[in-house]
């Protein structure tokens, strides 16, 4: 029998990560820097800072997924919970934050690099190869929040989840690549940050490729990799109503100051 396939009562025995396992600390950290960002969506479009907060919350669910894929003794119905979640926050997705039918919020996301983790852990009929291809095939079909670029970055943590360099790295690397064609960052909390764009031709180079939107989700970095935290775990009701309650929230508010 493989080591993959034998289910324990932490998942997958021999399942190990190097980065921060407390994801009670995580996921809430991740729902502020949310909350934050879907405010500054809603009601202060023009102030810069609320997003830049919020680019943090989506590296962080994603690396709580792959740990918590390490601790399911039921990946099936971890999906169906997904699943269940991502329809019924939905229509509430699309009324707080004015998307269509067509845009399918960021749980269908994780759902599919959820999909594809456990087709790379079971190694069954060749699913570690096709398993995330054809997860990032959907996500290009279906408009899901963060696209195929969000089912990637669960994708490559999953990948160098052993290592904390590599984790580092390929997370470090890939927050370049996701800022690609995002606003640019001129004023921060306050800050002019220009002057430092106009010191050389290098620096000026160097401005434009981090000083990104997307590209600071990096920021989140230290958070993943470093244990800190509380181990102290929610019920698990909070955390599946911690999405569509705060956008139900949300959008009431936004209908009352309407």
């Amino acid at each position: 029998m493989k080591t993959l396939d034998l289910l324990t009562d932490r998942g997958y025995s021999g399942y190990r990560t190097a980065g921060n396992e407390k994801t009670a600390f995580l996921k809430t950290l991740a729902l502020v820097c949310m909350i934050i960002d879907h405010c500054g969506v809603i009601f202060f479009k023009g102030d810069t800072e609320w997003r830049v907060i919020g680019r943090l919350a989506f590296p962080i669910y994603a690396w709580c997924l792959v740990v918590g894929m390490g601790y399911t003794r039921n990946p099936i119905r971890y999906s169906l919970r997904l699943l269940l979640l991502a329809v019924i926050s939905q229509p509430i997705y699309m009324k707080a934050l004015n998307h269509g039918w067509g845009d399918c919020n960021i749980l269908f996301t994780l759902l599919l690099g959820q999909l594809a983790i456990y087709g790379m852990q079971r190694r069954k009929c060749g699913s570690e190869y096709w398993a995330p291809v054809v997860a990032l095939g959907l996500s290009l079909c279906f408009k899901v929040d963060y696209g195929y670029k969000g089912v990637l970055l669960i994708l490559l943590m999953y990948l160098t989840k052993d290592s904390r360099r590599a984790l580092a790295a390929a997370v470090a690397a890939f927050c370049l690549f996701w800022g690609e064609g995002t606003a640019t960052i001129g004023r921060l909390f306050g800050v002019n940050l220009m002057p430092l764009r106009n010191l050389t031709p290098y620096t000026s180079a160097l401005f434009s490729a981090v000083f990104r939107l997307q590209n600071l989700a990096v920021l989140s970095l230290p958070f993943i990799l470093y244990p800190a935290g509380w181990k102290k775990r929610y019920p698990a009701w909070v955390s599946y109503l911690a999405y569509p309650g705060h956008l139900l929230i949300l959008w009431l508010l936004k209908e009352l100051i309407k």
